[in-house]
């Protein structure tokens, strides 16, 4: 008996060994492979893809201004005392202003001709504060709800509030989006964006302010991840990089004509009706954007499926007779098969799925939290300690261009990277443009944080100011680097993600990636919730967690110029490949193909069945004897 059911799981295997994945019973191989043979039975990358991809870029301007809001709305005002002289000690000065730069730091301006010394220690109360804002708005949240002095924690509760829901979006809408589809999460995301967002700016305080943000956080994630993943499952394995990067350049469009829409609403809560008001043309969406036909293949929902088909091959005016590979016949005969959906915990049985994920990850985490490192070194050797004399017209100008520098050089610096990005994964690859950007990060961690502590050690000691020059200059171009390559490394991981992770839990997976750069973001108030006490540490850290990450980039597969997975098993199928192809001819490769992986998945001899094997021949010859 025990023999008999050996040789019965033979026929049968269905069950996994040694942590494997069992074979998913599935559709057949032309329904399953997209790429290949849907695809061009579709017509390829075609009029009606490309119409849609356009669709998808339009929201990134309304994601951009969303994302960026926060720079504007809960801006610190600078400030004037009103007394006509500060009092320091025994002496009396001219009134001081102080501008709050964007990372926090505050820069000191004298209205007259007394020196740094003079105000290096002067200050007044906070009763005697005269408030103004000079970022094209008149008021803000913080200078509508005073929200200074002992109340700037409420600032930085109401900065978490977005990342915090975006965080909560991301984990929640990308489980969603694999169980119900990319569409409905869109269109429902979509809605509650314009009631949440609209909401906010009727706040009566800054309690209600933050509650609704965290709200217009969580439905912005919603959109931003069914955007972004049917973005990705529309397009061919050629173009899905440049695709990607163009809704990329949208957004960063968006950020950079921010401040002047800001200075045409002139108050905050015109600025953020604006801001929200576009997001009414997504509704439309409901008509127009149709559900992901990857997904609906790949969970097995072939009645939907075959309808979009059609729709699709009439919109590309293909000739659907010369069906090949028979993908509507092979589909007839599947239409009786029941959806089968899968969740992100599925991952978690997996081989290689599951570190992939992981490793890309704390990438995402890395890159976006040592990026605020970056900023904040950049904008305090730039800001810090500036003093000058001038009227009140020219202060007024210096305060303007304050916050104009530091917006503008933070976004032309994305900008940068994003463009060095394009050529370098072109043609180096997904893994390799990720492994050069994470070495530069790492590199420029490492000089910033050591290398300027040996500046001037032993040759310039006697020269205090030459030394503190070379260092404050190495310290804003290392910045600039840092800035430059950890932006790249954030991006790169998020869409590295979402082409190794298969279709059925692509939702999920990238919505992990992305909760992981929000975390990485959030460290950026909480620096500034404690007045960046630990930031040398914090800095630190993130410093070392670059040198694990270079080491883990190496385990991951390329897939630039690969199919996307659809199935787990299809995911367990990318497999690191050496980064340099072998120089010898006759040198055979340490890793298999992805077709000879397939193979070797449908072979079952382990030393059990083995023993069941041979076991069941002498019980054979036995009965034959």
């Amino acid at each position: 008996m025990a023999v008999e059911r050996l040789n019965s799981e033979e026929v049968n295997p269905e069950f996994p060994e040694n942590g494997s994945v069992a074979t998913e019973n599935t559709s057949s191989g032309v329904l399953r492979s997209y790429d290949e043979s849907v695809a061009p039975y579709l017509g390829g990358f075609g009029k009606y893809q490309k119409q849609l991809i356009l669709l998808t870029w339009i929201p990134a301007l309304f994601i951009g201004y969303s994302q960026n809001s926060d720079s504007l709305l809960l801006a610190q005002p600078g400030y004037t005392c009103k007394s006509a002289a500060v009092s320091v000690g025994n002496r009396t000065i001219n009134p001081v202003s102080y501008v709050n730069t964007t990372n926090g730091s505050r820069t000191a301006y004298v209205h007259g001709n007394d020196s740094s010394n003079d105000i290096k220690n002067a200050d007044c109360l906070c009763n005697d504060r005269k408030y103004n804002i000079s970022i094209g708005l008149v008021q803000n949240v913080v200078t509508k709800w005073n929200l200074v002095c002992d109340s700037t924690w409420k600032v930085h509760i109401a900065k978490f509030s977005l990342l915090v829901g975006l965080i909560f979006g991301y984990l929640v809408m990308g489980v969603l989006a694999d169980w119900f589809g990319r569409q409905p999460v869109l269109i429902i995301s979509v809605i509650f964006m314009l009631i949440f967002g609209l909401t906010v700016a009727l706040s009566v305080n800054v309690t209600m302010f933050s509650t609704l943000r965290f709200f217009e956080g969580f439905c912005l994630a919603g959109i931003i991840l069914s955007l972004y993943v049917m973005r990705i499952e529309i397009c061919d394995p050629g173009n899905r990089f440049m695709m990607t990067m163009v809704a990329s350049f949208i957004a960063l469009l968006g950020q950079l004509l921010l401040p002047g829409l800001a200075a045409l609403c002139r108050d905050w809560q015109i600025l953020q009706a604006v801001i929200i008001c576009p997001f009414i043309l997504m509704i439309a969406f409901i008509c127009i954007f149709p559900e992901s036909l990857r997904w609906l293949l790949a969970t097995q929902q072939y009645e939907k499926s075959k309808s979009l088909i059609l729709h699709i091959t009439k919109k590309n005016s293909v000739d659907t007779e010369t069906d090949v590979k028979e993908i509507m016949p092979e589909l007839e005969r599947e239409l009786t098969k029941k959806p089968k959906k899968t969740c992100i915990v599925k991952m978690v049985g997996t081989r290689n799925l599951w570190k992939n994920i992981l490793v890309l990850c704390v990438n995402s985490l890395t890159g976006f939290g040592i990026h605020h490192c970056f900023a904040r070194s950049m904008m305090k050797n730039k800001w810090e300690n500036t003093t000058a004399s001038h009227n009140n017209d020219i202060h007024n100008n210096m305060m303007l261009s304050n916050f104009y520098a530091d917006y503008y050089t933070m976004a032309g610096i994305a900008v940068a990277s994003c463009l060095a990005m394009c050529p370098a994964v072109g043609f180096m690859g997904r893994r390799g443009g990720l492994l050069m950007f994470m070495i530069l990060t790492a590199l420029a961690s490492l000089l910033q944080l050591g290398f300027l502590n040996l500046i001037g050690k032993y040759n310039l000691h006697h020269d205090t100011d030459l030394k503190e020059t070379i260092n404050r200059k190495f310290s804003i171009a290392f910045s600039i680097i840092g800035m430059f390559s950890s932006h790249a490394v954030g991006s790169l991981s998020i869409f590295f993600c979402a082409e190794i992770t298969p279709t059925v839990i692509r939702g999920g997976g990238l919505g992990l990636v992305l909760a992981s750069a929000g975390f990485g973001m959030l460290t950026a108030p909480i620096m500034e919730l404690h007045n960046q006490k630990g930031y040398f540490l914090h800095h630190v850290i993130f410093a070392c967690c670059t040198l694990i990450c270079i080491i883990c980039i190496l385990l991951l597969p390329e897939s630039r110029h690969q199919n996307l997975p659809e199935t787990i098993s299809d995911g367990e199928g990318y497999m690191r490949q050496p980064l340099l192809p072998p120089k010898k001819g006759g040198e055979q490769p340490l890793l298999l193909t992805n077709s000879e992986l397939k193979d070797y998945s449908g072979i079952h001899e382990t030393p059990v069945r083995h023993a069941a094997s041979s076991e069941s021949n002498t019980a054979n010859v036995v009965k034959s004897s």
